[in-house]
């Protein structure tokens, strides 16, 4: 059986708070900031392209700490959904709601505070980009109940965690046009490639347990269908560029990305939790390379 990685614990900066505080962090997961900085890049990604970057650097910090907090409210919403599975699951049995350590109760208001955070950054954002925003509530409050119904829940989360794309660039290019749909389209395909990754470490008690994954529907096929996802991804946001740039020179800015993206399907080993849980969270890095190639793509087109 490969070696799972506990998903909760109290360290950095959730151990120095005040002992009654940190379950609530911990079932917000501030620990664990790569579920923000996932949720963050897609936005930033369709505020770089769009041209916004630099003179919407306000825009970019509004959407950080809407991701904190959104995701944070989303991993809640999880967790009360979730609190029953999650009990029979080695890796989320020790989360604060499966093992008792918050009541449901406080878990509800603790997630009514964080989606009050989340609308304070909405009123920050013009009329269509906040509408398109709100629209998303509707997929996220669908998205734990996906794993129940679906051998494909990391596409409807690459639904959701992608949609920050398409409010960035809204809210700078003032419209919904096709480089940030193919934008959102390729982060959906990145989603779901990172997150089967992911999924690697729960295959065994998901077999158990009923839990449909994209790991498991894969099989011994994961790395050629992360690779496949990978590639989708890829190819949309050269097309995204490619509207923004027409310009084959501009799909240099995706090299980095698509070399990092390489490394992570060349270096995965399937059985091992901690190699999967490392290649997921180096996405952190590849959101970053592709922020980069937006910026210098989105910067240079408005010369």
């Amino acid at each position: 059986m490969a070696e799972t990685v506990p998903d909760s614990e109290y360290r950095g900066l959730i151990a120095q708070l005040p002992r009654a505080a940190r379950p609530f962090a911990s079932l917000a997961r501030f620990d664990r900031p790569i579920g923000w900085w996932l949720l963050f890049w897609p936005g930033a990604w369709g505020v770089a392209l769009a041209g916004g970057a630099f003179v919407r650097w306000d825009l970019l910090l509004w959407l950080l700490l809407g991701a904190v907090a959104m995701r944070g409210a989303g991993c809640v919403y999880n967790d009360i959904v979730d609190r029953d599975l999650d009990a029979q699951v080695e890796r989320t049995r020790s989360r604060p709601l499966a093992s008792g350590a918050v009541s449901v109760r406080a878990a509800w208001a603790w997630l009514v505070l964080l989606c009050l955070i989340g609308l304070v950054v909405l009123v920050q954002l013009a009329p269509l980009a906040a509408i398109v925003a709100l629209l998303s509530l509707a997929p996220v409050a669908a998205y734990p109940f996906m794993k129940r119904i679906t051998w494909w829940p990391q596409a409807w989360l690459g639904i959701v965690f992608s949609w920050a794309a398409l409010v960035g660039w809204a809210e700078v290019a003032g419209a919904l046009s096709w480089p940030g749909l193919l934008l959102y389209a390729g982060s959906i395909a990145w989603v779901i490639g990172y997150d089967t990754i992911y999924s690697l470490q729960d295959r065994d008690d998901d077999a158990l347990i009923g839990i449909r994954s994209s790991a498991r529907a894969l099989g011994r096929h994961v790395h050629a269908g992360v690779a496949a996802f990978y590639a989708i991804a890829l190819s949309l946001w050269a097309g995204a560029i490619w509207l923004v740039m027409p310009d084959p020179l501009a799909f240099a800015a995706l090299l980095p990305v698509a070399l990092h993206l390489a490394w992570q399907v060349g270096t995965l080993r399937p059985d091992d939790g901690g190699n999967a849980l490392a290649r997921f969270r180096a996405n952190r890095g590849a959101g970053l390379l592709v922020f980069l190639a937006c910026l210098v793509v989105g910067s240079a087109a408005q010369f």
